[in-house]
């Protein structure tokens, strides 16, 4: 039995690099950015810009349990069918639902591999003329919203998928505000640690969003930055990947 070489390691990082997006959709209601970190050459966090024909705007982030070549191949796996699914105009709900019975198709195939076969998700569909959000958070870490002062902590409505196939899951609604800020991020930021084996933690990430009021870009740096000089070993041990979009005011039609 032979395993894949170096090489062959680096070629399958930059076919999955290709999957995902360099960079955020440009539009006039609101910016998006995101910046990913993998712990390898390959990773299991995913994540992707959508917008639809009826104005709506899908955002989803995902982490598939595991990291490295496994990971890899159930993400590109979930990548595409969400990427596809997504343009169909489904509901959050539905599309999380059957999200979860693709990952328990597989689950079933092999008691000795069925937990690779899972994953937290993350899916919204933005409404950009009113910034209202229909979304699903299924064991995904909660994003948080900056408005003003205030801070909005968006729970999990789902467990991870892929683990039952009886999953109960709740679709909410969040409606967005002018200034406001959404970060969407893995668990690999918040639980990263350094060498005396402190985390980096959620209340840090809370701290830079409150008290930090740079572009959506220059944010997303000052973040990783602030991971390395916590001591966060870099490449980092957990694929790290946040995204952010701040909303403008909203637009009825272009």
């Amino acid at each position: 039995m032979s395993f894949p070489s170096a090489s062959d390691m680096d070629l399958a990082g930059k076919v999955q690099r290709l999957l995902l997006p360099k960079s955020s959709p440009a539009c006039a209601w609101c910016c998006m950015g995101i910046k990913n970190r993998m712990a390898l050459a390959l990773g299991g966090d995913f994540y992707e810009f959508i917008p639809l024909g009826d104005g709506g705007q899908v955002v989803f982030l995902g982490d598939v349990t595991g990291h490295g070549l496994q990971a890899s191949v159930v993400m590109a796996l979930l990548y595409g069918y969400l990427h596809r699914a997504s343009t169909n105009g489904v509901r959050p709900q539905q599309l999380v639902a059957e999200v979860n019975e693709f990952l328990q198709l597989f689950a079933r195939r092999s008691l000795r591999f069925d937990h690779y076969f899972s994953s937290t998700l993350f899916f919204g569909i933005i409404d950009r003329a009113t910034l209202r959000m229909r979304y699903v958070n299924a064991g995904q870490v909660a994003p948080l919203v900056r408005r003003g002062d205030e801070i909005f902590s968006l729970e999990a409505t789902a467990s991870p998928l892929g683990y039952f196939s009886d999953l109960e899951l709740e679709e909410r609604v969040f409606v967005f505000e002018p200034q406001d800020r959404l970060l969407l991020y893995t668990d690999g930021l918040s639980e990263s640690h350094n060498r005396a084996g402190d985390f980096f933690g959620t209340e840090r990430i809370v701290r830079l969003l409150k008290e930090h009021d740079d572009t959506h870009l220059d944010f997303l740096e000052r973040l990783f930055s602030a991971l390395r000089e916590f001591g966060v070993d870099d490449p980092p041990m957990d694929d790290c990947t946040a995204i952010v979009i701040d909303f403008h005011a909203p637009i009825v039609a272009e």
